[in-house]
């Protein structure tokens, strides 16, 4: 099969398990998210995130078809849509797009940007990445999220999960992770101490097993930023995430990585 790509052409698609309505969704797509097409089965496609090598099955609909070229020039989008809840696109019928933030908007030229031969015209100023300052506006670009509920899979402002909201937070300064928390383990520079964690810096947790099942990130060397029933805030120490509401420790600290010196 030659390789084909595709652009998400709609604000969120689940990306699933199977191909099936009924499967697990194991994460979504955002406008503008480009893939490679992998296999067809019908209406459904298997298919990797050109960002982050995520593979799901999706309705092909929610694609639109683009060469490979405009593939290639996804990869290097570096201007998003910003912090806010009023991310709006008017599509060429009129209707209207609601973005999440950290949305692509592929092809961007004079207000428009075009998902394949859609075009859409921003109703925003957008978000360039390449200036954003990491170590002074961490903290508030993280906090946006607060209160965002927690959704297995999730990607978007009205529900992300652990490893989708690290991301999306450091996709606003320009830093690719990868998807889940093991695989953002394997990434950055180990950090020895709790007490040497600069804000920034990203915590993993593990289960009985050992296995790294939950990331958040360092606020300071007690406080973290995560995703666990909502984005909130929580104190941290050598043991682990400390929940209030329950009374007891929830996540137990396996190590720290620092991204950006």
């Amino acid at each position: 099969m030659e390789n084909q790509y595709g652009i998400c052409r709609i604000a969120v698609a689940p990306l699933r398990a199977e191909p099936s309505d009924k499967a697990e969704i194991v994460s979504q797509l955002l406008f503008g998210d480009h893939v490679e097409i992998i296999a067809k089965e019908e209406r459904w496609w298997l298919v990797k995130n050109g960002y982050d090598s995520y593979e799901g099955w999706m309705d092909f609909r929610q694609l639109a078809g683009i060469t490979y070229q405009q593939f290639v020039e996804v990869e290097n989008q570096k201007q998003l849509a910003p912090l806010g809840f009023n991310n709006v696109l008017t599509s060429a019928d009129g209707s209207l797009y609601y973005l999440s933030p950290g949305s692509n908007l592929p092809n961007l030229t004079d207000g428009y940007c075009y998902a394949g031969a859609e075009k859409f015209k921003l109703n925003f100023e957008p978000f360039d990445t390449t200036v954003s300052d990491f170590k002074t506006d961490l903290a508030s670009t993280a906090k946006f999220f607060l209160n965002v509920p927690y959704l297995w899979g999730g990607r978007h402002l009205f529900g992300m999960d652990c490893s989708g909201f690290v991301q999306t937070v450091f996709k606003m300064f320009n830093i690719k992770l990868n998807r889940d928390a093991s695989q953002q383990a394997e990434q950055g520079e180990l950090v020895g101490f709790l007490a040497e964690v600069k804000s920034g810096d990203v915590a993993f947790f593990d289960n009985e097993d050992g296995k790294i099942t939950h990331v958040g990130i360092m606020l300071s060397p007690n406080e973290i930023i995560h995703s666990s029933a909502k984005v909130k805030i929580d104190p941290i120490d050598d043991q682990g995430i400390f929940n209030k509401e329950l009374g007891k420790y929830t996540h137990k600290l396996r190590i720290i990585k620092r991204f950006v010196d």
